[in-house]
């Protein structure tokens, strides 16, 4: 029996020995293996409440829905831009501006345009969505109406409520604004190469989402007609006035092409009603919502419940070593 004991004693130094000491900070994967594991069912404890937390609280969420469309922009006519390149030495030297000759050009502005915050402010009051946009809270897919925070604004009598210092409680059309652009609108250009551009619109009602896309596409194209049947007007009644004011007959010629261009361009913003941009695939309205989505928040829930158990039992163990 003391020769069995003698025996074991020998084996545990020579392994011992042959183990290389742990160097301060550096950390025993199989120790720590043996500590998790141990504390396996704590660790599956705050996993699982934690992803059957993220699935709850995604319940009770509100639904979006989302609606997007494609669009890419309308080509210009290939004469007018070959006319554009000539004549653009004796435009500068009448001293008139021609502006963008190129369709990348008109589609950037284009695009600029339908980001920025005075045509978003326009949006809303045009069709005035403030309240839509700023106090609802859900929308009740039985009854097909929104739920609206009836704490700020009254849905019967249209009217927003004043607080105990009765300041109105309505928003302005700049938190509005920045609210539409940062959380309900997206525009993704698809590539450089093609041109496409994907609209979207993230809101509680699908009918809405598909609504509010279809304006902004329309009202993008309004604006861009607008602006170039105003230059276009603008300019034709400049070129006129230089072909009183000279006789050269190169120059009157030249006038006379530049006027042609300027004529074409009203003509388009007149009959063409797709102006800056066509409908490649109109928006639709969606039948499921895309966000929340339970299923991701019990996932991300669970893997965020094990990283926080795993990082408790390390700091419980650390702190019992000290």
């Amino acid at each position: 029996m003391n020769e069995e004991k003698e025996f074991f004693k020998n084996k545990m130094m020579t392994h011992n020995t042959n183990v290389r000491p742990l160097k301060e900070g550096e950390v025993d994967l199989k120790d720590l293996f043996i500590l998790l594991w141990r504390s396996k069912v704590l660790i599956l404890i705050i996993s699982a409440v934690c992803a059957i937390g993220g699935y709850i609280t995604s319940k009770f969420m509100p639904e979006k829905y989302q609606s997007q469309a494609l669009i890419s922009p309308v080509s210009t006519d290939q004469n007018s831009s070959s006319i554009m390149g000539q004549l653009g030495s004796i435009a500068s030297i009448a001293g008139l501006s021609m502006g963008t000759t190129g369709t990348v050009d008109q589609t950037t502005l284009a695009l600029q345009i339908l980001q920025s915050r005075q045509f978003i402010s326009n949006f809303i009051l045009k069709h005035k969505i403030l309240a839509t946009l700023m106090a609802t809270n859900s929308w009740d897919a039985k009854r097909n109406s929104f739920e609206y925070n009836l704490n700020i604004y009254n849905p019967k009598n249209e009217i927003w409520l004043k607080n105990k210092n009765g300041m109105s409680l309505k928003p302005s059309l700049v938190s509005a604004t920045n609210y539409f652009l940062n959380k309900v609108m997206t525009v993704a250009p698809d590539s450089e190469a093609s041109g496409m551009t994907t609209v979207s619109v993230s809101f509680y009602s699908p009918v809405i989402c598909r609504q509010w896309v279809e304006w902004l596409i329309s009202d993008l194209n309004e604006t861009m007609r607008m602006r170039d049947m105003k230059d276009a007007k603008n300019s034709i009644a400049y070129l006129n006035g230089q072909l009183e004011s000279t006789t050269v007959a190169d120059t009157r010629a030249m006038l006379y092409q530049l006027i042609e261009q300027k004529t074409t361009t009203l003509m388009l913003t007149q009959v063409r009603r797709e102006y800056a941009f066509q409908t490649v695939d109109p928006a639709v309205t969606a039948e499921h919502p895309s966000s929340p989505k339970p299923k991701l928040a019990l996932i991300v829930g669970f893997i965020l419940g094990l990283f926080l158990s795993v990082l408790y039992v390390l700091i419980r163990n650390a702190i019992k070593r000290d």
